[in-house]
């Protein structure tokens, strides 16, 4: 295998945002997380503390969604629930920017708002991952293409102090002309450009969509060191039969979930 099972593993941050998540279902998740040793868990603000009970001593950091999943709450709403989470045990912070400000056009709203978090969150010793939500994009806004509508999102995020810039919150879901609702999620397209739009300091996060083990390594080649997912068990199992059949010299081919030119 090119790369080893920690730096694949270190770069899930496990998913655990589903509306209907049971505390059970939390707990479980957090057991699981702390088994497979992935980076962090993801987790919506009021479980904080349990899961940072669960996980004390594992080396898996707990991390907590804000403003999420669209973003709409006023900046001292996001900032008070950021010193919250912090407080509880939080060490990174995944906020959604308000999408419907950024498409407005109100730079200077957006990046007071994502500065806001920032600020709270550094002065508790957290790290922040801005959710640009790319599904809403794909039209550009203020006058703006979709590229360069993300581009000035990335160097604006940087400006504010943000640690990542991530793509999507995973439930971003887009109303399509037969009236259902779907979401594409991270993409190549947009990895690769998030990637390229900001300084070395700024780490890069995809999520939504990454559901198999070559789509996570299509994640690190793109130049993203983190990765929202729930599909952690399926991508880390399958990472141990492939080892296990280089190992036996039977060699692998990589599955057939592998990106194509959408989503993952």
């Amino acid at each position: 295998m090119k790369y080893t099972y920690a730096e694949l593993a270190k770069m899930i941050d496990h998913s655990l945002l589903h509306p209907t998540m049971t505390d059970q279902e939390l707990e479980d998740g957090c057991k699981l997380a702390a088994k497979y040793q992935v980076a962090s868990v993801c987790i919506k603000p009021y479980a904080v503390k349990r899961a940072a009970e669960l996980l004390h001593g594992t080396g898996v950091l707990v991390g907590a969604v804000i403003g999420f999943p669209h973003g709409n709450a006023c900046s001292e709403s996001k900032r008070y629930e950021t010193e919250l989470a912090c407080r509880d045990g939080a060490v990174e912070i995944d906020m959604v920017i308000n999408i419907g400000k950024a498409l407005s056009g109100d730079w200077e709203y957006v990046e007071r708002d994502v500065k806001t978090v920032c600020d709270e969150a550094h002065s508790h010793g957290a790290k922040v991952k801005v959710i640009f939500e790319n599904d809403y994009l794909t039209k550009g806004g203020a006058g703006l293409s979709s590229d360069d509508f993300k581009r000035r999102l990335c160097q604006l995020c940087e400006r504010a102090g943000a640690d990542w810039v991530k793509t999507s919150s995973g439930y971003g879901f887009v109303k399509q002309p037969d009236g259902s609702y779907n979401y594409k999620g991270a993409t190549e397209h947009d990895l690769a450009l998030m990637r390229a739009s900001v300084s070395a300091r700024v780490q890069v996060k995809a999520a939504g969509g990454v559901r198999d083990l070559d789509g996570l390594i299509k994640v690190r080649v793109l130049g993203g060191s983190r990765c929202g997912a729930s599909a952690t068990v399926l991508m880390l199992d399958e990472y141990h039969r492939r080892e296990a059949a280089e190992r036996a010299g039977q060699g692998t081919q990589g599955g057939a979930g592998a990106i194509g030119s959408g989503g993952y």
